[in-house]
């Protein structure tokens, strides 16, 4: 996380030495020119770390300390003074300082205290701001690879990992692409920086924008704070921008630019701070289709596509069924509480004849739900959805088929296109009929179609449907 500090000290000499020391990979160090009158708004700017001299604190101010304290994102306020007088620091120190330091210090133990001060402060700001941690099973070593699919894909991991090199992840929905870069983040040289990650579709237009990029008091109504934003955040580690296929086309440029320069403005603000991240992106869209529809720009879609990784559907991976099977029945026993050891081989058979829609995000909904229905220690197919026991049979004319009914432009097609573009038209037709059913209640048809509720959202954004349109 990037951290900004302020310097309020009279006096060139002091100020230049002070940001000599201060300047580290992680800080932003910004001395004000006018530090007899740097109270004025104080409380709407956001830095870190505040270090002034204590000549500029008098009494009036010593209450505007106690009162910045108060805040939740208050900075951590250091004190610069001379004066050997212990009650003078004792009230300085019980109105909210941070540490008072005599600035007459050599200049190695200076530099420790304020560093020692920059990193406590650190560790509590990445708390306060609920930062999420990776996981600690988090590795590719925890990606099932019994199938051929997977081995492919698993054995370039480890080395896109250990490179710095910006990431495309592609995949279905419910593959677990959030999972794969949180484990390449962990195994990669970042993994001790922070992993920052934002959902691109799930936020308006205008809060993504001052989400990603921050914002400055007074960019926007409502605006009564500086804020940072998630490149921030992120510096000196990993942003993953999740449904990047979501972000509008302005905020596309404008990443574009962060990418291409390092540096990023804030909302309201002329000034560039520079940030150190590795970006890794995902969609569950064909951003190749997007860019063909201008609704993507290829030059963003270049910067990205630096190194791409197409995650493979559950339907192609059976083998890696059983296993997995067996993970979420260990690792879900512990979360639930529940005392279920296995599943016998007809339900384990069933799981691997269904075609998996949601992925594995549906196959750990499924096996919960077995979990939680389950009386014995034992999943049997009486405990899975009518959905994956009881899969559809072909009617007389499907059995029937005749290949020359295809649609002709599907035959010039590579056979995996045209699966995908048969399976989309199926899975759109599908949701649309458990959509019109329901009357548009989406948690009906999350149940019936034995995915979560996100999955089903997730779905309807991608197929342009609107849970209003059916009601």
């Amino acid at each position: 996380m990037l951290q900004h500090i302020a310097i309020a000290v009279d006096g060139p000499e002091l100020r230049a030495k002070l940001t000599r020391l201060l300047v580290r990979k992680d800080t932003v160090v910004e001395p004000l020119q006018q530090p007899n009158v740097f109270w004025k708004g104080i409380a709407g700017r956001s830095f870190d770390v505040l270090i002034v001299s204590r000549e500029l604190i008098g009494e009036q101010a010593l209450g505007g300390v106690r009162i910045l304290r108060e805040s939740a994102d208050a900075p951590a306020l250091i004190v610069l003074s001379d004066r050997e007088d212990d009650e003078d620091r004792m009230g300085l120190i019980a109105a909210g300082c941070e540490a008072v330091l005599n600035p007459q210090l050599s200049t190695g133990k200076l530099r420790a205290a304020l560093n020692t001060i920059l990193d406590k402060r650190r560790l509590s700001a990445v708390s306060s701001l609920h930062l999420p941690r990776v996981p600690v099973h988090a590795e590719i070593s925890d990606f099932v690879a019994n199938s051929p699919a997977m081995q492919r894909f698993v054995k370039s991991l480890p080395k896109i990992a250990r490179s710095d090199s910006s990431v495309l992840i592609l995949g279905e929905t419910g593959v677990g692409k959030e999972r794969l870069a949180h484990a390449l983040h962990a195994e990669g040289r970042r993994s001790k920086g922070p992993f920052v990650a934002i959902h691109c579709g799930a936020l308006p237009e205008s809060l993504l924008e001052s989400e990603l990029f921050g914002h400055e008091q007074g960019a926007f109504t409502g605006a009564t704070k500086a804020r940072r934003g998630c490149f921030e955040l992120a510096h000196l580690g990993t942003l993953f921008l999740d449904e990047i296929g979501e972000m509008p086309l302005h905020l596309q440029s404008k990443l574009l630019r962060v990418l291409e320069d390092r540096h990023v403005r804030r909302v309201g603000s002329e000034k560039a701070i520079a940030v150190d991240i590795r970006i890794i992106a995902a969609t569950n869209r064909d951003l190749e289709e997007e860019v063909g529809a201008k609704q993507f720009r290829r030059d963003l879609y270049y910067r990205l596509d630096v190194v791409s990784l197409t995650v493979p559907p559950l339907r192609e991976r059976i083998e890696d069924i059983p296993e997995l099977v067996e993970s979420y029945i260990d690792y879900l026993g512990h979360r639930i509480g529940c005392t279920v050891s296995g599943i016998n081989e007809a339900a384990l058979n069933a799981l691997c004849r269904y075609s998996w829609p949601g992925n594995v995000r549906e196959l750990i909904n499924i096996i919960e739900r077995a979990m939680l229905l389950c009386e014995n220690d034992t999943i049997t197919c009486d405990h899975l959805p009518r959905s994956v026991t009881e899969p559809e049979t072909a009617s007389d004319d499907e059995k029937s088929y005749d290949a020359g009914d295809w649609p002709e432009e599907l035959m010039d097609k590579p056979l995996k296109e045209a699966r995908k573009r048969i399976f989309r038209k199926f899975e759109r037709d599908y949701l649309v009929r458990l959509l019109q059913s329901t009357k548009g209640r989406v948690g009906e048809v999350a149940k019936r179609a034995g995915i979560d509720s996100r999955s089903v959202f997730d779905k309807m954004k991608e197929y342009e449907l609107r849970k209003d349109d059916f009601r």
